[in-house]
C-alpha cells in the first residue's frame, strides 16, 4: 500500500514521507524556526546593483537580502516608475535581456518578485519578477500570456488538448496557466473552480501591493503539510495518515476542496508507536545522511557532496553472482541508477552531479543503462539535464536546486577536521609546528615560545622530535615550551611568543 505519512507531533519540526510496501519515496522536512521562503512573493525595493555580475539586490524585509539577475528582470519594468502590470502579461519568460541592468532598473526602484531558490550556505535568496503561483491542477504564471503544458506529460495529442483547454479559461489579463501533471485527466468545471482560487490569490496580491510600502510580504507559500498534498498527492496513494487531528482536518479541508472523493482517505493516527516508526521509516531517513547506501546484490553507493559538486560512486562489492563480469556490471549499475535517482529526491540534493558507474564493454548495454537512470528520473519533480554515457563510464547531470540539501540542513561543519573528513596525523602537525616555532623566532624579537597542542602532538614533539625542539633552541637561544590542551583536536594548535 502507498501511504503518505505527515509527523507534526513535535513542535520544532514537521515531517512528511510518502511509503510505498516499506519503500520510502519522498521525504521532506521544515523546522519551525527555520520555515522556507521559496514560493513567497515580495514587495521589494532595489538597494544596490552590480555591473560586474548584472545583478540587483533587494531588501525584501528578511534577514538577507535577495539576489535577481539580470534573465530574471521582466522587459516591462524598463524605464517604469512602479509595477507595469498593465504589461506584465503576453511576455515569453525570461526573455534575453538586450540591455544592461544598470539601465534597466535604478537603486530604490519597486519590484514584485517571488523567491526561486533558498537562502543556501552564505548566500542570500535568488529572485525572479515571473511570479508562479502553483494551484492543485493549474500554476497562474505572471509574465508568460499563454497556455502551457507541464512537460511531464509527453502525449503529443494530449498536450494539444490540453493547451487548447488551458487557452479557453478565463484567468487574469495580465498571467498565463500551465495544466500540471495532476491536471491532465480533470475536467473543464475542476480546472475552473481550481482557477478560481488561483485569480483569488492574484487579486489579493495586486489589492496589497497598492496598500504596503516595500519591503512588504504579500504571499506566504502553504506550509509543508499543505504544500506537499498539493504537489504529491496522487490517486495511488490509498491512505492519508496525520499524528495531530487539526492537522489531519486541515488535510481532509483542502483535499475535500480539490479531490472531494478522496477526502475520506485522510484519517488521525492513535497509535501508541510513533507514526513514522510503525511505518520502519526512521531508519530509512537515518540513512539519508550516511555516505554509502548499500544496494540488494551486495554493490553499494559512495556519495560525497562537496561545495563544486556531488560525487557519486558505484561499487560492486559483494556482487559476484554472474560468471560473466558485464552481466554483473550490467545488473549492478541498473540497481544503482535506480537508488541513485531515489537519493537524489530524498536528500534534496542539486547542482552538478557526478555518477561514477562500473565499465561496461558493450554498447546495447551502456545504452540499457542511460535509458533505465533517464526512466528512473522521470518521477523527479525537479528538472535535470543530462550528458550521455561517457567512455569511462560516468555519467553527469545538474538537478535543479531550489533549497539546500538535507546534509547542508543536518550537518556543521566538524570543528576538528574543519570539513575536509580527514585530520592531518601528529607527525605532520608536528613538522609544521617546528616550522612555525623556526620562523616566529628567527623573525621577531620575542624571547620565548609557548605551544599549545594535543595530546598526541605533545607526544610527537617531547618524544619523537625531542631532538629537534633540543637543538632548534641551541640554535637559536630562546625558550620553547610545550603544554598539553586537553580540549584540542590533533590538528589544532595555538603558538603564544612572548
Amino acid at each position: 500500500m502507498k501511504r503518505l505519512l505527515i509527523n507534526v507531533l513535535d513542535p520544532d519540526e514537521s515531517r512528511v514521507a510518502i511509503v510505498d510496501d516499506g519503500t520510502l519515496l519522498e521525504y521532506h522536512l521544515e523546522e519551525t524556526d527555520r520555515r522556507s521562503l521559496l514560493g513567497n512573493v515580495y514587495l521589494a525595493r532595489v538597494v544596490n546593483i552590480e555591473p560586474g555580475i548584472q545583478a540587483a539586490f533587494l531588501d525584501i524585509g528578511e534577514q538577507r537580502s535577495a539576489f535577481l539577475h539580470v534573465s530574471d528582470l521582466h522587459p516591462a519594468y524598463t524605464g517604469e516608475n512602479g509595477i507595469p502590470w498593465q504589461k506584465l502579461g503576453g511576455k515569453t519568460p525570461r526573455e534575453r535581456p538586450k540591455s544592461l541592468l544598470q539601465d534597466l532598473l535604478r537603486k530604490g526602484q519597486t519590484l514584485l518578485v517571488q523567491i526561486s531558490k533558498d537562502s543556501i550556505g552564505s548566500k542570500g535568496p535568488s529572485v525572479t519578477t515571473y511570479v508562479a503561483l502553483p494551484g492543485r491542477f493549474l500554476v497562474l504564471m505572471l509574465g508568460m500570456g499563454r497556455a502551457g503544458v507541464s512537460r511531464k506529460i509527453d502525449d503529443p495529442e494530449q498536450r494539444d488538448r490540453l493547451r487548447e483547454l488551458a487557452a479557453s479559461l478565463s484567468g487574469p489579463e495580465s498571467a498565463g496557466l500551465i495544466v500540471r501533471t495532476a491536471g491532465a485527466d480533470q475536467p473543464r468545471k475542476v480546472l475552473e473552480r481550481d482557477l478560481k482560487y488561483l485569480s483569488r490569490v492574484w487579486e489579493d496580491i495586486v489589492r496589497k501591493t497598492g496598500e504596503m510600502r516595500p519591503p512588504a510580504l504579500l504571499y506566504r507559500e502553504s506550509d509543508l503539510v499543505i504544500r506537499t498534498v498539493r504537489d504529491l498527492y496522487d490517486p495511488e496513494i490509498e491512505e492519508v495518515l496525520v499524528d495531530r487531528e487539526a492537522e489531519a482536518e486541515q488535510v481532509r479541508e483542502f483535499l475535500g476542496r480539490v479531490m472531494p472523493r478522496h477526502a475520506a482517505r485522510v484519517k488521525h493516527y492513535q497509535g501508541t508507536q510513533p507514526l513514522f516508526s510503525r511505518f520502519r521509516v526512521e531508519s530509512e531517513i537515518d540513512n539519508i545522511y550516511d555516505r554509502k547506501v548499500p544496494l540488494p546484490s551486495g554493490g553499494s553507493l559512495v556519495i560525497d557532496e562537496t561545495e563544486a559538486l556531488v560525487a557519486i560512486d558505484v561499487n560492486s562489492g559483494s556482487t559476484r553472482g554472474e560468471k560473466d563480469l558485464e552481466r554483473t556490471a550490467l545488473r549492478t549499475n541498473l540497481e544503482a541508477s535506480t537508488e541513485i535517482a531515489r537519493q537524489l529526491r530524498l536528500r534534496d540534493i542539486g547542482g552538478v552531479v557526478v555518477c561514477d558507474f562500473i565499465d561496461m564493454v558493450e554498447a546495447e548495454n551502456r545504452r540499457a543503462l542511460e535509458q533505465h537512470f533517464r526512466e528512473q528520473m522521470r518521477t523527479d519533480r525537479a528538472k535535470t539535464w543530462f550528458s550521455r554515457l561517457s567512455r569511462f563510464g560516468i555519467i553527469e547531470l545538474t538537478r535543479q536546486r531550489l533549497r539546500p540539501s538535507k546534509d547542508r540542513v543536518g550537518r556543521e561543519t566538524c570543528p576538528l577536521c574543519r570539513g575536509r573528513g580527514s585530520v592531518r596525523n601528529s607527525r605532520s602537525v608536528a613538522a609544521a609546528i617546528l616550522r612555525q616555532l623556526r620562523r616566529g623566532l628567527t623573525e621577531g624579537t620575542h624571547q620565548e615560545a609557548v605551544v599549545t597542542v594535543a595530546e598526541d602532538v605533545l607526544d610527537a614533539l617531547v618524544n619523537r622530535r625531542r631532538d629537534d625542539l633540543v637543538n632548534l633552541e641551541a640554535e637559536i637561544g630562546k625558550r620553547i615550551v610545550v603544554l598539553p590542551g586537553h580540549d584540542l583536536g590533533t590538528q589544532r594548535f595555538s603558538i603564544d611568543f612572548k
